[in-house]
């Protein structure tokens, strides 16, 4: 295993990252491509094994991850899991936090984040950024992610050279809880997106045009977008693995869009209307199918 105590930039401090999925994994590699020193733990070892013979610590728990780490990174499925980790047994909150940083790259509630972060501040003194994050597995891979954080103006630039070895853009939207919402306002129109491309690779099958051209065809005009040249390619081929992101998650950001424009008398028809499609797409392709499946609910193909 690679000594990363050596490799470690001057004056950098020790990190950690919590949960080796399709995004985590990714991103804490580049942290160790970078030269930092960097802990992992994850619920199953035989995603952590990968990261060690990278150069990674192995943490055998959330606490001891945060004993020798000074910033935590965390990217997990959902509230209930974030929560798990933080206060479970063994969990974050556990060990000594004051002078420390978690920033959770999930996809939560504002509320449950706000709530999350006043939790943890008064069980060890840990401070907390949210920090959802957008770009999908190509862009955690590729170091390209759009991430958007809520919390204190200096935590947030005590964090940015590292979130900078593992994204491009990372912009303060206010205070916590305010990356969670900018992350809403992203899924509405990603969720969205996903819709209206899989109406329109399907007329074009449909037609009796070639659906894999429409990236060239559109290209440059008013209709393109990352989105159109990435995901219409894969719908018409049926391309689904890997997953771009799973039809549950984008229905459970989809849900808390509809819980928070509730809260905010914000009408937002085509966000439930989106919503509304992904839970026909969950019930007949899976949750952890790919997203982009929802392509196939147009068609008596399974």
């Amino acid at each position: 295993m690679a000594d990363v105590s050596k490799a470690n930039p001057q004056g950098a401090e020790r990190l950690g990252y919590l949960g080796l999925g399709l995004m985590g994994a990714p991103m804490s590699r580049r942290l160790l491509e970078a030269g930092y020193q960097v802990t992992v733990w994850n619920r199953s070892e035989g995603k952590v094994a990968p990261l060690v013979e990278a150069g990674a610590k192995r943490a055998d728990t959330p606490r001891a991850l945060l004993a020798n780490s000074d910033i935590a990174f965390m990217c997990v499925t959902d509230a209930k899991a974030v929560e798990e980790v933080i206060f479970g047994p063994e969990g974050l909150g556990a060990a000594a936090g004051t002078g420390k940083l978690v920033v959770d790259f999930s996809s939560i509630h504002p509320d449950a984040a706000r709530d999350l972060a006043k939790r943890l501040k008064d069980a060890n003194g840990a401070s907390w950024i949210d920090a959802p994050v957008s770009g999908g597995t190509k862009g955690a891979e590729e170091g390209t992610l759009a991430i958007m954080a809520g919390g204190e103006a200096a935590d947030i630039e005590r964090v940015r050279p590292y979130i900078l070895s593992m994204a491009r853009r990372f912009t303060h939207m206010g205070p916590t809880g305010a990356g969670q919402t900018t992350k809403l306002c992203n899924q509405v129109i990603v969720g969205c997106t996903m819709a209206v491309l899989a109406e329109a690779t399907r007329l074009a099958v449909n037609a009796g045009i070639d659906a894999k051209r429409l990236p060239e065809a559109l290209a440059g005009g008013f209709a393109d977008s990352i989105p159109l040249q990435l995901f219409v390619p894969r719908m018409a081929q049926g391309i689904h693995s890997p997953p771009l992101g799973h039809i549950a998650t984008m229905l459970k950001d989809l849900d808390t869009v509809a819980d928070v424009a509730q809260a905010t008398s914000t009408p937002v028809p085509m966000a439930s209307l989106a919503g509304q499609l992904f839970r026909l797409a969950k019930a007949a392709r899976g949750a952890d199918a790919d997203a982009l499946e929802i392509y196939k609910l147009s068609a008596a193909e399974r």
